[in-house]
């Protein structure tokens, strides 16, 4: 690296201008960044942390980072592997269910014999998402680590195990679980010991409620929806969720979360080679398809709670995150010595995120702007692939052009109906529709019913809790049996079959 590249676009009018843009164009209302190339570091804030009343951001304001946790937790995993002395059971390939017996049980005993750390860590195991099957704190009895491992018994696997990269948040809360068991440290405060308290993050910690106990909450920005409709911004504060400590939830500032970039880079204490070459070895692509990939760029590969690419050439380990209210993006291209933090307060800073990245690396490496990519342009065009699923299309089709009147009252279908995996949901009538409130899930929402046809099909309108924003359609039908309900089915996992529900009499 014969000069930092870099730090100078970052230190220039340009770099301002550019954030200035895109955080608009993105309805991003206050963005964090923080960069490192060589032994220089550069932050930065943008816009407002709170808009009523205003408050301007700065790359000491505190953000839910989402899934850009992950990483934390396979590095804790990766340091009960290295210790050999306290821990000479956990290894990488060590099978989940001889680390915990009797709590890390999977729908089918086969599932149960073999998935090891290794494929808990990489989205390998068989089990989709299921992330609506676990309980917030607005639920009766919330679920925890434990809880979370031990439901995994009630869900359906539906690949075989690493014949298919699966996104999995369940399986990251079951590594905290397995370090908690095997350490006999509260998650948090395996985190304080080994990561914050050496590396003086002072400003993170799990989970807001802890960020507050430390003296952090007036640094803790407000989260946003922007709303298309209404052309506004909908607000709403960062809540706790331990149902999914591990997959997210790490309440950190750009300029803090530097400081997990930087170790993990140069492989600083904590991080040492053992641990950086087991957080990085590649297992399981993430899009086989080659039409999904990114131009100049190989395919994704997941590590351990990284991602790695290869762009122009560079490696590239990174990971990004995303919750209503909260975005997160962080990198570092090892053979440069450039790494950054980006934060923001919309669950559309990963994609903002990604730009910065690939625009600065190309600064880092001098490429000529004629052979420079549009990246807004690129994303925009990706994002767009994904946001128009046929199926979708064709179900608001089927309710706008062959939907049949609803016949049977509406009573008839209320009632409690519960899933093993998925516990209890409870239908209910609602302005004329049949309604479900199921703001006890992690990530809680509403659903209102339509009907569609024979009495039975139904279409679901889903908004989320907070923003009450509707984001999906999910198809759902009951089963009848002597002219009563008895059974409720809904399309909650997409790769998996309906979810049926029994009525509770």
């Amino acid at each position: 690296m014969s000069h930092l590249r870099a730090m100078e676009y970052l230190n220039s009018p340009a770099f301002s201008s550019r954030v200035e843009e895109l955080i608009k164009k993105h309805h991003i209302p206050g963005l964090s960044v923080a960069f490192v190339e060589g032994d220089r570091t550069f932050s930065a804030a943008y816009g407002l942390a709170t808009l009523d009343p205003p408050k301007p951001c700065t790359p000491d304001t505190l953000f839910d980072i989402a899934s850009s946790s992950k990483s934390m937790t396979a590095a804790a995993v990766g340091l009960l592997v290295r210790d050999d002395e306290k821990y000479p059971e956990v290894k990488w390939e060590a099978k989940m269910s001889s680390l915990l017996p009797g709590d890390f049980i999977m729908s089918k005993q086969e599932y149960t014999d073999d998935i090891t750390v290794d494929d808990i860590l990489s989205h390998r195991t068989g089990l989709p998402r299921h992330d609506d099957s676990y309980l917030g704190p607005l639920a009766a009895k919330p679920d925890d680590a434990r809880s979370v491992t031990r439901n995994l018994r009630n869900l359906e696997v539906t690949a075989p195990i690493r014949s298919k990269f699966m996104y999995c948040n369940i399986m990251f809360t079951v590594a905290t679980y397995l370090v908690e068991q095997k350490s006999g440290l509260a998650f948090a405060d395996f985190l304080q010991e080994h990561f914050f308290k050496p590396l003086e993050m002072h400003s993170t910690q799990l989970q807001p409620a802890r960020a507050k106990s430390f003296g952090l909450g007036d640094r803790i920005s407000t989260g946003y929806h922007w709303d298309e409709k209404s052309e506004r911004y909908i607000g709403f504060d960062v809540w706790d969720s331990p149902e999914d400590q591990g997959a997210g939830s790490i309440i950190t500032s750009a300029s803090d979360y530097l400081k997990w970039v930087k170790a993990l880079m140069n492989q600083d204490h904590p991080i040492d080679e053992e641990i950086y070459k087991g957080l990085i070895r590649m297992r399981s692509f993430t899009e086989p398809d080659p039409e999904d990939g990114l131009p100049l760029t190989s395919p994704e590969m997941y590590a351990a709670g990284l991602e790695v690419f290869y762009y122009r050439g560079h490696m590239v380990i990174s990971h990004d995150g995303g919750i209503p209210g909260y975005g997160s993006r962080h990198f570092f291209v090892p053979s440069l010595k450039l790494g950054g933090v980006i934060l923001g307060n919309t669950d559309a800073t990963g994609t903002l995120g990604t730009i910065l990245a690939y625009e600065l690396i190309d600064e880092a490496l001098g490429v000529p702007s004629p052979e420079r990519m549009d990246w807004n342009k690129v994303l925009e065009e990706r994002n767009a692939k994904y946001e128009n699923d046929p199926k979708e299309e064709e179900l608001r089709r089927v309710l706008r052009e062959d939907a049949e009147a609803q016949k049977m009252p509406l009573s008839i279908y209320t009632g409690t109906y519960w899933n093993p995996g998925y516990k209890g949901m409870t239908v209910e009538i609602k302005d004329g529709k049949l309604y479900i409130d199921a703001s006890d899930r992690s990530i809680g929402f509403f659903i209102v019913l339509d009907h569609v046809r024979g009495e039975t099909e139904y279409l679901g309108h889903v908004s989320n809790w907070l923003s009450r924003s509707e984001y999906d359609l999910w198809p759902a039908r009951f089963l009848f049996h002597n002219d009563k309900p008895v059974k409720f089915g809904l399309e909650l996992e997409k790769e998996a079959e309906m979810i049926w529900f029994d009525r509770i009499e």
